[in-house]
């Protein structure tokens, strides 16, 4: 800051000897103002120099400041949303092998039972697949679709569990076009049955439901079982499901995980109402 106060200090004098001795040389004079001396004259124009230089600097450097800043915060949204597409798509390729390793076990278990249902179990897994693939590139699906995904899956599970899993659907019609993180939903499910159904020996109840609450989207999964009291927050399901929710809604969105009753345990996803 001193070298650039002394620049303009010195510029301003050399700039003010230049005009008043070009004055001089020429005998280019106002006659309308005193006669004063070459020195005076000098110092005068000098001051006036450094003041004219010292705001053009002043307006350079904060043009320059505010342009610097403004690309240096467009490329951070740019990094931001770069590392957070990176993050979603990882998410996603943890979500597809996860699901698949749990269906293949699921028909593995109907192959020597039963081969005709291990071929419509089969059916129903290249439908999830199929379904699957095509929102691989999307950030939200509609509900129905994601619906359209879950029931798939729950007509396989239901072919290992037969009576033992018993299965609900509460489903406000308005909610059906509502944009939900793909496969979010169907993760829900899925543990609900591997951590509640399949834990019990009499098997149990799926519940979902999705319904407005004020302006928010709730999609609730209720599945007999019991918490005990725990939650494993680094569990696939838990911490996806968190994570998407965090990267897509910016903490607008918010998932909980509770006992409801001493037999149900509930998984609940409120989201903001958006429009597709």
């Amino acid at each position: 800051m001193f070298l650039l106060y002394s620049l303009l200090f010195f510029f301003s004098i050399v700039y003010a000897i230049a005009d008043v001795g070009t004055e001089k040389i020429l005998n280019i004079k106002d006659t309308t103002t005193p006669e004063v001396s070459v020195w005076n004259s000098i110092a005068r124009e000098s001051i006036s120099n450094f003041f004219i230089f010292f705001i053009w600097n002043l307006i350079y450097y904060t043009y320059h400041y505010i342009e610097h800043n403004r690309r240096q915060e467009l490329n951070t949204l740019k990094l931001q949303a770069v590392v957070k597409e990176l993050e979603l798509k990882t998410i996603k390729s943890h979500i597809n092998p996860h699901f698949i390793f749990n269906a293949l076990n699921s028909i593995r278990a109907l192959v020597d039972e039963n081969p005709t249902r291990a071929r419509s179990a089969i059916t129903e897994l290249s439908n999830i697949l199929r379904s699957s693939l095509k929102t691989e590139k999307l950030e939200t699906v509609s509900l129905e679709d994601e619906l359209s995904i879950v029931n798939d899956y729950l007509a396989l599970e239901q072919m290992r569990f037969e009576e033992r899993l018993k299965i609900e659907l509460q489903i406000d019609e308005d909610t059906l076009t509502q944009p939900v993180p793909p496969m979010m939903l169907q993760t829900l499910v899925e543990n609900a049955i591997k951590h509640g159904i399949s834990k019990k020996e009499d098997g149990g109840t799926i519940r979902i439901i999705s319904d407005f609450r004020e302006d928010c989207h709730e999609l609730i999964v209720q599945n007999t079982g019991q918490l005990n009291g725990h939650i494993n927050e680094e569990g696939f399901g838990v911490k996806s499901t968190q994570d998407r929710l965090n990267l897509l809604y910016q903490g607008k969105a918010t998932f909980t995980l509770t006992n409801l009753t001493n037999n149900m345990v509930q998984s609940k996803i409120s989201m903001p109402v958006l429009t597709q």
